[in-house]
């Protein structure tokens, strides 16, 4: 995303044009594990040409090379379009669904290229890779929408636009009127998300004005699915810093998601949606600006939010949420505001987010020093110390509670991965528990007692029910207790996920 607006940004009207209405039809839970892998290459493509994907650079060249293989495979017609900036050579990359009526053409695009301080991960691998998974999940299910569908990844989106601006440019008024509707996905995993809608039908009131004439429909359709998992969602404006604003220049509607940049997240919408009252995105433009800079729920989510505006949107009826759909996730890969008791008696081996170090006593393992999944996990006391009883629970109490978590009605299903190691000396007065709180009523779902008994620590999966809970705004509690007698007891907890099915 572009760190300046534009100025003076057009608006014009044109209709967005209406198809017969179809049945619903279930839209495809889009496999957040693909999306990261497709960051994880953005990355390593990156990391191998200096450390950026920028427009002239090798590392965009090789980003779009990496699109372009995966699309060309699965089907797609595509085309790299070339133009000059700055003495560079840039490239858009189109790519078309064969099939639909290309009189009336849903267009879907990202910017691919980065600034040259970094990598560019959320800016813009996030838009680029969840809007890549869309398209591959569009040909793996063999999707024929009554609109044509066109996807697009723009270049040079950092030095004003220049990639997306080319190419409108290069349309003709017939070719332009045919895009019936653009939609743009521009940092949609921030660190401390937010989760915005560009402002449609300029409800909120909040500056720019509206988009053209059926751009509050497409605000509209993304907003439908964020009630359905129950995430309150905000208006931004339409401000010219991402590449809707060629598109809407032309008349063209538009809309899209972001999850925030270099601004600071107010203390209401951290009330909103959790996390801290900073920047929404710390990293934004800076080298770090890594795979480790993704929120994987606002990942998961944004990347289902668009699989469900595309099936849509492009296919004029009424769709479904995916079953099994991902209402709340966390990998602990990034922080994402879990708070310590206010009454933890704990003095060692607190619970916290860590990279752990296996600790072992007497040839038992007490801790492990590998998360459930990825580098990080909430565990009592992640370093291993002098010796394994150095930052194990002593004392009482450790607890940590996650951020609010609004759930949607619907059969809801809390799944997650932990364990519980213990010595010997250890009593059933020790334990673990994963909890509930709705209100000021906190209801256990997992309680682990330890035992006089060595236990080896070993990441177990659980799940818990919580469909009692739809429509309530909720918060998870972890705690450990190490309250009998000195004992060695360690705890961890991972991959905390609320299903929806």
């Amino acid at each position: 995303m572009r760190a300046l607006p534009l100025i003076g940004v057009a608006v014009l009207t044109a209709g967005l044009a209406a198809v017969p209405a179809q049945a619903a039809v279930a839209t495809p839970d889009i496999p957040v594990a693909n999306v990261k892998a497709h960051l994880a290459q953005l990355q390593s493509i990156a990391t191998a040409n200096g450390g950026n994907r920028a427009h002239g650079r090798p590392g965009y060249l090789a980003s779009v090379t990496y699109v372009k293989g995966l699309l060309d495979a699965a089907g797609f017609t595509t085309t790299q379009q070339s133009f000059t900036y700055n003495g560079a050579t840039g490239y858009n990359l189109i790519a078309d669904w064969p099939g639909g009526d290309t009189s009336d053409t849903l267009m879907i695009g990202a910017h691919l290229d980065s600034v040259t301080a970094g990598p560019g991960i959320n800016d813009n691998g996030s838009g680029s890779a969840a809007n890549l998974e869309v398209a591959l999940q569009v040909a793996r299910s063999g999707f024929q929408p009554a609109r044509h569908l066109r996807f697009g990844w723009w270049g040079a989106e950092e030095l004003g636009l220049r990639g997306s601006t080319a190419y409108v440019n290069s349309l003709t008024t017939a070719q332009k009127s045919a895009i019936g509707g653009y939609l743009n996905f521009d940092m949609v995993a921030s660190p401390n998300p937010g989760y915005f809608l560009y402002d449609g039908d300029n409800s909120d009131n909040t500056g720019s004005g509206p988009g053209p004439t059926g751009s509050a429909e497409i605000e509209q359709t993304l907003a439908d699915y964020y009630t359905t998992i129950g995430v309150p969602t905000r208006g931004t404006d339409f401000d010219g810093r991402s590449d809707y604003g060629p598109f809407i220049s032309a008349g063209i509607p538009a809309g899209g998601i972001f999850t925030g940049a270099e601004g600071r997240k107010t203390a209401a919408q951290v009330t909103l949606w959790g996390g801290t009252a900073t920047a929404f995105d710390a990293c934004y433009h800076a080298s770090c600006d890594t795979t480790a800079n993704i929120n994987d729920t606002a990942l998961d989510r944004n990347s289902d939010a668009i699989a469900y505006a595309v099936w849509t949107l492009a296919d004029g009826g009424t769709t479904t949420p995916p079953t099994g759909s991902t209402v709340w996730s966390d990998t602990f890969e990034t922080a994402t505001g879990w708070t310590a008791g206010t009454a933890d008696t704990a003095t060692s081996g607190k619970f916290e987010r860590g990279d752990p170090e296996a600790t072992t006593s007497s040839g038992v393992t007490t801790q492990l020093g590998t998360a459930a999944g990825g580098t990080y996990a909430l565990v009592t006391g992640a370093t291993a110390g002098a010796s394994a009883g150095a930052n194990d629970v002593d004392g009482g109490l450790t607890t940590l509670t996650s951020p609010a978590i609004t759930l949607p009605a619907g059969t809801l299903t809390l799944g997650l991965s932990w364990y519980l190691a213990y010595l010997n000396n250890a009593t059933s007065a020790d334990y673990l528990r994963i909890s509930v709180v709705s209100g000021t009523t906190t209801t256990a779902l997992l309680t682990v007692n330890a035992a006089a008994a060595n236990k080896a620590a070993a990441w177990t999966a659980a799940t818990a029910n919580l469909s009692a809970y739809a429509g309530q705004t909720v918060r998870l509690k972890v705690e450990a207790a190490d309250t009998g007698t000195a004992s060695l007891v360690e705890a961890a907890v991972d991959n905390v996920v609320i299903t929806k099915s």
